[in-house]
Protein backbone atom coordinates (compact mmCIF):
# COMPACT_ATOMS: atom_id res chain seq x y z
CA UNK A 1 0.00 0.00 0.00
CA UNK A 2 0.77 3.62 -0.45
CA UNK A 3 1.79 6.49 1.84
CA UNK A 4 1.72 10.21 0.87
CA UNK A 5 5.91 9.55 2.32
CA UNK A 6 6.29 6.91 -0.69
CA UNK A 7 4.83 8.83 -3.07
CA UNK A 8 6.80 11.70 -2.46
CA UNK A 9 10.00 9.87 -2.13
CA UNK A 10 9.56 6.87 -4.71
CA UNK A 11 7.06 8.35 -7.27
CA UNK A 12 9.44 10.07 -10.02
CA UNK A 13 9.30 10.15 -13.85
CA UNK A 14 11.05 7.96 -15.48
CA UNK A 15 11.20 7.10 -19.28
CA UNK A 16 8.15 5.13 -20.10
CA UNK A 17 4.71 5.25 -17.73
CA UNK A 18 4.84 2.89 -15.09
CA UNK A 19 1.96 2.05 -11.94
CA UNK A 20 2.85 2.44 -8.08
CA UNK A 21 0.07 0.31 -6.94
CA UNK A 22 -2.15 1.14 -3.61
CA UNK A 23 -5.17 -1.67 -3.23
CA UNK A 24 -8.70 -3.02 -4.51
CA UNK A 25 -7.38 -1.88 -8.26
CA UNK A 26 -5.91 1.37 -7.31
CA UNK A 27 -2.90 2.89 -8.63
CA UNK A 28 -0.70 5.98 -9.18
CA UNK A 29 0.09 6.30 -12.97
CA UNK A 30 3.57 8.62 -12.90
CA UNK A 31 3.51 9.93 -16.52
CA UNK A 32 7.28 10.75 -18.26
CA UNK A 33 5.94 14.15 -18.16
CA UNK A 34 6.19 13.92 -14.33
CA UNK A 35 2.18 14.06 -14.57
CA UNK A 36 1.14 11.57 -11.46
CA UNK A 37 -3.19 10.19 -11.75
CA UNK A 38 -4.59 8.15 -9.74
CA UNK A 39 -6.60 5.31 -11.55
CA UNK A 40 -9.58 2.65 -10.48
CA UNK A 41 -9.15 -0.65 -12.88
CA UNK A 42 -12.22 -2.82 -12.26
CA UNK A 43 -14.97 -4.89 -14.41
CA UNK A 44 -18.41 -4.59 -15.43
CA UNK A 45 -20.38 -6.71 -17.50
CA UNK A 46 -17.58 -8.87 -18.39
CA UNK A 47 -15.02 -6.31 -19.68
CA UNK A 48 -12.30 -4.30 -18.01
CA UNK A 49 -12.58 -0.58 -17.47
CA UNK A 50 -10.37 2.38 -15.84
CA UNK A 51 -12.18 5.25 -14.01
CA UNK A 52 -9.63 7.95 -13.30
CA UNK A 53 -9.91 9.34 -9.98
CA UNK A 54 -8.00 12.72 -10.22
CA UNK A 55 -4.26 14.21 -10.01
CA UNK A 56 -1.58 14.22 -7.39
CA UNK A 57 -1.22 16.18 -5.10
CA UNK A 58 -4.33 18.17 -6.01
CA UNK A 59 -5.83 15.11 -4.90
CA UNK A 60 -4.58 12.97 -2.04
CA UNK A 61 -4.31 10.09 -1.32
CA UNK A 62 -6.75 9.47 1.53
CA UNK A 63 -9.32 11.42 -1.18
CA UNK A 64 -8.20 8.79 -3.70
CA UNK A 65 -9.47 6.21 -1.45
CA UNK A 66 -12.49 8.34 -0.53
CA UNK A 67 -13.42 7.55 -4.30
CA UNK A 68 -12.21 4.19 -4.80
CA UNK A 69 -15.09 3.13 -2.18
CA UNK A 70 -17.68 5.12 -3.62
CA UNK A 71 -16.69 3.36 -6.99
CA UNK A 72 -16.45 0.05 -5.58
CA UNK A 73 -20.17 0.34 -4.07
CA UNK A 74 -21.45 1.49 -7.26
CA UNK A 75 -19.71 -1.58 -9.06
CA UNK A 76 -21.44 -3.65 -6.05
CA UNK A 77 -24.78 -1.81 -6.80
CA UNK A 78 -24.51 -3.26 -10.63
CA UNK A 79 -23.80 0.54 -11.41
CA UNK A 80 -20.88 1.17 -13.88
CA UNK A 81 -18.39 3.89 -11.99
CA UNK A 82 -17.88 5.36 -15.49
CA UNK A 83 -21.57 5.93 -16.37
CA UNK A 84 -22.48 7.13 -13.55
CA UNK A 85 -19.92 10.37 -13.72
CA UNK A 86 -21.01 10.91 -17.29
CA UNK A 87 -24.69 11.10 -16.08
CA UNK A 88 -23.36 13.38 -13.56
CA UNK A 89 -21.75 15.51 -15.55
CA UNK A 90 -24.56 15.56 -18.15
CA UNK A 91 -26.78 16.85 -15.49
CA UNK A 92 -24.19 19.25 -14.07
CA UNK A 93 -23.92 20.85 -17.81
CA UNK A 94 -27.99 20.96 -18.04
CA UNK A 95 -28.34 22.71 -15.03
CA UNK A 96 -25.42 25.21 -15.82
CA UNK A 97 -27.78 25.44 -19.50
CA UNK A 98 -30.93 26.09 -17.36
CA UNK A 99 -29.22 28.89 -15.55
CA UNK A 100 -28.03 30.48 -19.11
CA UNK A 101 -31.48 29.76 -21.20
CA UNK A 102 -33.59 32.90 -19.29
CA UNK A 103 -36.77 33.50 -21.17
CA UNK A 104 -34.90 36.80 -22.50
CA UNK A 105 -32.16 34.88 -24.01
CA UNK A 106 -34.88 32.24 -26.02
CA UNK A 107 -36.94 35.12 -26.59
CA UNK A 108 -33.90 37.33 -28.34
CA UNK A 109 -32.99 33.81 -30.43
CA UNK A 110 -36.74 33.28 -31.27
CA UNK A 111 -37.02 36.89 -33.12
CA UNK A 112 -33.59 37.11 -34.51
CA UNK A 113 -34.96 33.50 -36.51
CA UNK A 114 -38.58 34.96 -37.47
CA UNK A 115 -37.69 38.16 -37.77
CA UNK A 116 -36.92 37.66 -41.69
CA UNK A 117 -40.10 36.25 -41.87
CA UNK A 118 -42.28 39.40 -40.54
CA UNK A 119 -43.54 42.68 -41.53
CA UNK A 120 -41.54 45.11 -39.91
CA UNK A 121 -44.38 46.91 -37.97
CA UNK A 122 -44.82 43.46 -36.45
CA UNK A 123 -41.31 43.03 -35.41
CA UNK A 124 -41.00 46.67 -33.74
CA UNK A 125 -44.62 45.64 -32.00
CA UNK A 126 -43.36 42.06 -30.80
CA UNK A 127 -39.81 43.87 -29.42
CA UNK A 128 -41.95 45.75 -27.28
CA UNK A 129 -44.34 44.00 -25.84
CA UNK A 130 -41.28 41.95 -24.76
CA UNK A 131 -39.31 45.03 -23.47
CA UNK A 132 -42.54 46.46 -21.74
CA UNK A 133 -44.03 43.67 -20.72
CA UNK A 134 -42.08 40.20 -20.48
CA UNK A 135 -38.51 40.62 -19.80
CA UNK A 136 -38.88 43.18 -16.76
CA UNK A 137 -40.81 40.48 -15.24
CA UNK A 138 -39.86 37.03 -16.20
CA UNK A 139 -36.75 38.09 -18.57
CA UNK A 140 -34.06 36.75 -16.26
CA UNK A 141 -35.81 33.43 -15.18
CA UNK A 142 -34.35 29.91 -16.59
CA UNK A 143 -37.13 29.61 -19.65
CA UNK A 144 -37.61 26.07 -17.58
CA UNK A 145 -38.57 27.13 -14.91
CA UNK A 146 -41.50 29.29 -15.43
CA UNK A 147 -44.83 27.29 -14.56
CA UNK A 148 -48.29 28.83 -15.01
CA UNK A 149 -49.02 31.03 -12.06
CA UNK A 150 -45.50 32.95 -12.90
CA UNK A 151 -46.80 33.92 -16.21
CA UNK A 152 -50.33 34.48 -14.94
CA UNK A 153 -49.17 36.77 -12.59
CA UNK A 154 -47.27 38.65 -15.18
CA UNK A 155 -50.14 39.03 -17.80
CA UNK A 156 -52.52 40.03 -15.11
CA UNK A 157 -50.85 43.11 -14.79
CA UNK A 158 -50.87 44.11 -18.06
CA UNK A 159 -54.56 43.07 -17.79
CA UNK A 160 -55.25 45.44 -14.57
CA UNK A 161 -53.77 48.50 -17.28
CA UNK A 162 -57.65 47.49 -19.08
CA UNK A 163 -55.37 46.56 -21.79
CA UNK A 164 -57.05 43.55 -22.79
CA UNK A 165 -56.00 42.87 -26.17
CA UNK A 166 -52.39 43.52 -25.65
CA UNK A 167 -52.56 40.89 -22.55
CA UNK A 168 -54.19 38.18 -24.90
CA UNK A 169 -51.06 39.31 -27.71
CA UNK A 170 -48.79 38.89 -24.74
CA UNK A 171 -49.91 35.62 -23.94
CA UNK A 172 -49.43 34.59 -27.50
CA UNK A 173 -46.51 35.46 -28.18
CA UNK A 174 -44.79 34.14 -24.42
CA UNK A 175 -46.39 30.82 -26.09
CA UNK A 176 -44.26 31.21 -29.18
CA UNK A 177 -40.76 31.48 -27.26
CA UNK A 178 -41.96 28.67 -25.02
CA UNK A 179 -42.82 25.84 -28.26
CA UNK A 180 -39.12 27.26 -29.53
CA UNK A 181 -37.66 26.50 -26.10
CA UNK A 182 -39.48 22.82 -26.18
CA UNK A 183 -38.62 22.53 -30.37
CA UNK A 184 -34.99 23.47 -29.04
CA UNK A 185 -34.58 21.27 -25.64
CA UNK A 186 -34.61 24.16 -23.60
CA UNK A 187 -38.03 23.47 -21.81
CA UNK A 188 -40.79 20.53 -21.32
CA UNK A 189 -43.73 22.34 -21.32
CA UNK A 190 -45.47 25.92 -22.52
CA UNK A 191 -46.95 26.91 -19.37
CA UNK A 192 -49.07 29.81 -21.41
CA UNK A 193 -51.15 27.11 -22.67
CA UNK A 194 -52.45 26.19 -19.16
CA UNK A 195 -53.93 29.66 -19.04
CA UNK A 196 -57.03 29.12 -21.31
CA UNK A 197 -60.09 30.38 -18.93
CA UNK A 198 -58.24 32.46 -16.81
CA UNK A 199 -57.74 35.89 -18.42
CA UNK A 200 -60.64 38.64 -19.39
CA UNK A 201 -61.94 37.72 -23.02
CA UNK A 202 -61.51 40.17 -25.36
CA UNK A 203 -64.41 41.24 -26.27
CA UNK A 204 -64.92 41.69 -30.48
CA UNK A 205 -65.08 45.19 -31.87
CA UNK A 206 -66.47 46.03 -35.23
CA UNK A 207 -64.91 48.38 -37.39
CA UNK A 208 -67.03 51.18 -37.92
CA UNK A 209 -68.86 51.30 -41.52
CA UNK A 210 -71.31 53.18 -43.83
CA UNK A 211 -73.22 50.97 -45.69
CA UNK A 212 -76.23 52.02 -47.05
CA UNK A 213 -76.31 52.80 -50.81
CA UNK A 214 -77.82 56.60 -49.49
CA UNK A 215 -74.84 57.09 -47.30
CA UNK A 216 -72.18 55.46 -49.76
CA UNK A 217 -72.73 58.18 -51.81
CA UNK A 218 -72.72 61.17 -49.57
CA UNK A 219 -69.43 59.64 -48.03
CA UNK A 220 -68.16 59.33 -51.86
CA UNK A 221 -69.41 63.01 -52.31
CA UNK A 222 -67.95 63.94 -49.56
CA UNK A 223 -64.10 62.45 -50.20
CA UNK A 224 -64.64 63.79 -53.87
CA UNK A 225 -64.46 66.93 -51.64
CA UNK A 226 -62.30 66.39 -49.79
CA UNK A 227 -59.30 69.89 -49.61
CA UNK A 228 -56.24 68.37 -47.89
CA UNK A 229 -53.33 67.24 -49.58
CA UNK A 230 -53.36 65.82 -52.91
CA UNK A 231 -51.70 62.21 -52.28
CA UNK A 232 -54.41 62.20 -48.97
CA UNK A 233 -57.27 62.79 -51.07
CA UNK A 234 -56.33 60.30 -53.92
CA UNK A 235 -55.89 57.93 -51.17
CA UNK A 236 -59.23 58.32 -49.70
CA UNK A 237 -60.59 58.06 -53.28
CA UNK A 238 -59.09 54.75 -54.22
CA UNK A 239 -59.73 53.16 -50.51
CA UNK A 240 -64.01 52.48 -51.60
CA UNK A 241 -62.80 50.97 -55.08
CA UNK A 242 -59.72 49.08 -53.88
CA UNK A 243 -60.83 47.81 -50.30
CA UNK A 244 -57.69 46.66 -49.14
CA UNK A 245 -56.15 46.62 -45.80
CA UNK A 246 -55.04 50.35 -44.60
CA UNK A 247 -51.57 49.88 -44.55
CA UNK A 248 -51.19 47.97 -47.85
CA UNK A 249 -52.79 50.71 -49.34
CA UNK A 250 -50.97 53.58 -47.59
CA UNK A 251 -47.85 51.50 -48.07
CA UNK A 252 -48.31 50.86 -51.56
CA UNK A 253 -45.02 51.35 -54.28
CA UNK A 254 -45.20 52.06 -57.81
CA UNK A 255 -43.18 49.30 -59.04
CA UNK A 256 -45.90 47.20 -57.76
CA UNK A 257 -48.65 48.66 -60.25
CA UNK A 258 -49.03 47.22 -63.65
CA UNK A 259 -50.90 49.77 -65.75
CA UNK A 260 -50.20 47.06 -69.19
CA UNK A 261 -52.06 44.37 -67.29
CA UNK A 262 -54.25 47.30 -65.22
CA UNK A 263 -52.94 44.70 -61.67
CA UNK A 264 -51.51 45.83 -58.49
CA UNK A 265 -49.40 43.09 -56.97
CA UNK A 266 -49.35 43.60 -53.19
CA UNK A 267 -46.34 41.36 -52.75
CA UNK A 268 -46.32 38.65 -49.68
CA UNK A 269 -44.23 40.33 -47.39
CA UNK A 270 -46.74 43.25 -47.05
CA UNK A 271 -49.87 40.91 -46.62
CA UNK A 272 -51.30 39.41 -43.70
CA UNK A 273 -51.22 36.24 -44.77
CA UNK A 274 -47.95 36.49 -46.70
CA UNK A 275 -49.14 35.28 -49.62
CA UNK A 276 -48.89 37.85 -52.70
CA UNK A 277 -52.42 39.65 -53.24
CA UNK A 278 -53.73 40.76 -56.91
CA UNK A 279 -55.98 43.60 -57.03
CA UNK A 280 -57.90 43.77 -60.80
CA UNK A 281 -57.68 47.77 -61.26
CA UNK A 282 -60.07 49.21 -62.76
CA UNK A 283 -60.61 52.41 -65.32
CA UNK A 284 -61.79 54.66 -62.75
CA UNK A 285 -58.79 53.47 -60.12
CA UNK A 286 -56.51 53.18 -63.11
CA UNK A 287 -57.38 57.47 -63.86
CA UNK A 288 -56.51 58.57 -59.89
CA UNK A 289 -53.10 56.37 -60.41
CA UNK A 290 -52.32 58.43 -63.35
CA UNK A 291 -53.64 61.84 -61.95
CA UNK A 292 -50.96 61.08 -58.57
CA UNK A 293 -48.00 59.92 -60.57
CA UNK A 294 -46.72 63.00 -61.86
CA UNK A 295 -46.72 64.35 -58.17
CA UNK A 296 -45.72 60.84 -56.49
CA UNK A 297 -43.89 58.90 -59.30
CA UNK A 298 -40.37 59.53 -59.07
CA UNK A 299 -40.31 58.22 -55.39
CA UNK A 300 -40.74 54.47 -54.03
CA UNK A 301 -44.12 55.16 -52.39
CA UNK A 302 -47.70 56.45 -54.43
CA UNK A 303 -48.71 57.61 -51.05
CA UNK A 304 -45.11 58.98 -49.59
CA UNK A 305 -45.16 60.84 -46.32
CA UNK A 306 -45.16 64.91 -46.33
CA UNK A 307 -41.98 64.75 -44.47
CA UNK A 308 -39.68 62.49 -46.61
CA UNK A 309 -40.40 60.46 -49.49
CA UNK A 310 -38.61 57.51 -47.57
CA UNK A 311 -41.56 56.50 -45.77
CA UNK A 312 -45.02 55.93 -46.50
CA UNK A 313 -47.98 58.11 -44.89
CA UNK A 314 -48.86 57.44 -41.48
CA UNK A 315 -51.17 54.94 -40.18
CA UNK A 316 -53.62 57.33 -39.21
CA UNK A 317 -53.57 59.05 -41.99
CA UNK A 318 -56.63 58.40 -43.51
CA UNK A 319 -58.49 57.55 -40.64
CA UNK A 320 -57.88 61.42 -39.50
CA UNK A 321 -58.47 62.83 -43.24
CA UNK A 322 -62.21 60.80 -42.32
CA UNK A 323 -62.76 62.78 -39.17
CA UNK A 324 -61.71 65.89 -40.93
CA UNK A 325 -64.67 65.06 -43.24
CA UNK A 326 -66.86 65.19 -40.09
CA UNK A 327 -67.04 61.28 -39.47
CA UNK A 328 -66.63 60.09 -36.43
CA UNK A 329 -64.60 56.96 -35.44
CA UNK A 330 -67.87 55.32 -34.73
CA UNK A 331 -69.22 55.97 -38.30
CA UNK A 332 -66.39 55.50 -40.48
CA UNK A 333 -62.90 54.10 -40.20
CA UNK A 334 -60.73 53.33 -42.93
CA UNK A 335 -60.87 49.63 -42.53
CA UNK A 336 -64.55 50.13 -42.91
CA UNK A 337 -64.26 50.38 -46.91
CA UNK A 338 -63.59 46.48 -46.76
CA UNK A 339 -66.82 46.29 -44.78
CA UNK A 340 -68.82 48.31 -47.26
CA UNK A 341 -67.25 46.47 -50.40
CA UNK A 342 -68.16 42.94 -48.48
CA UNK A 343 -71.57 43.85 -47.83
CA UNK A 344 -72.80 45.81 -50.80
CA UNK A 345 -70.85 42.80 -53.01
CA UNK A 346 -72.70 40.15 -50.97
CA UNK A 347 -75.77 42.19 -52.16
CA UNK A 348 -75.05 42.68 -55.88
CA UNK A 349 -75.04 38.74 -56.09
CA UNK A 350 -71.71 37.90 -56.14
CA UNK A 351 -70.02 34.81 -55.24
CA UNK A 352 -68.69 34.72 -51.99
CA UNK A 353 -65.82 32.94 -52.67
CA UNK A 354 -64.72 36.08 -54.96
CA UNK A 355 -65.47 38.27 -52.64
CA UNK A 356 -63.60 36.81 -49.66
CA UNK A 357 -60.92 36.06 -52.33
CA UNK A 358 -60.34 39.59 -52.99
CA UNK A 359 -60.76 41.12 -49.59
CA UNK A 360 -57.58 38.08 -49.46
CA UNK A 361 -59.23 36.43 -46.01
CA UNK A 362 -58.23 33.62 -44.49
CA UNK A 363 -60.51 30.56 -45.54
CA UNK A 364 -60.92 29.32 -41.53
CA UNK A 365 -61.87 25.99 -43.14
CA UNK A 366 -58.69 24.31 -43.33
CA UNK A 367 -59.52 21.04 -45.06
CA UNK A 368 -60.42 22.99 -47.76
CA UNK A 369 -58.37 25.54 -47.96
CA UNK A 370 -55.58 23.44 -48.57
CA UNK A 371 -57.55 22.36 -51.88
CA UNK A 372 -58.98 25.29 -52.92
CA UNK A 373 -56.07 27.24 -54.91
CA UNK A 374 -58.42 29.05 -57.43
CA UNK A 375 -57.54 32.73 -57.59
CA UNK A 376 -61.31 33.65 -59.47
CA UNK A 377 -58.90 36.23 -60.92
CA UNK A 378 -61.37 36.55 -64.32
CA UNK A 379 -64.65 36.76 -61.69
CA UNK A 380 -62.36 39.70 -59.58
CA UNK A 381 -61.46 41.77 -62.49
CA UNK A 382 -65.41 41.92 -64.00
CA UNK A 383 -66.27 42.43 -59.82
CA UNK A 384 -64.00 45.08 -59.87
CA UNK A 385 -65.38 46.85 -62.97
CA UNK A 386 -68.86 46.77 -62.03
CA UNK A 387 -67.87 47.83 -58.22
CA UNK A 388 -66.29 50.64 -59.37
CA UNK A 389 -69.12 51.88 -61.75
CA UNK A 390 -71.60 51.12 -58.67
CA UNK A 391 -69.34 53.71 -56.80
CA UNK A 392 -69.67 56.43 -59.63
CA UNK A 393 -73.79 55.62 -59.96
CA UNK A 394 -73.59 56.11 -55.59
CA UNK A 395 -71.52 58.99 -55.71
CA UNK A 396 -73.96 60.92 -58.77
CA UNK A 397 -76.97 59.70 -56.73
CA UNK A 398 -78.60 57.79 -59.96
CA UNK A 399 -81.41 55.10 -59.80
CA UNK A 400 -79.88 51.86 -60.29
Amino acid sequence: MLTDATIRKQCKPGPQAYKMTDRDGLYLLVQPSGGRCWRYDYRYAGKRKTLALGVYPDVPLVTARERLLEARQQVADNLDPSAVRKAAKTEQQRLVNLERDTFETVATEWLGKHKAKLAPKTVIKNNWLFKTYLFPEIGHLPIAKIEPPILLATLQKIEALGHIETTHRTKQIAGQVFRFAIATGRAQRDPSADLRGALTPVTPTHHAAVIEPEAIGSLLRAISGFSGSFPVRQALRLAPLLFVRPGELRAAEWSEIDFDANLWRIPAWRTKLRRQHLVPLATQAVALLRELQPLTGHGRYVFPSIRTDKRPMSDNTLNAGLRRLGYGHDEMTAHGFRTMASTRLNEMGYRSDVIEKQLAHEDKDTVRAAYNRAEHLDERQQMMIAWADELDRLREGREA
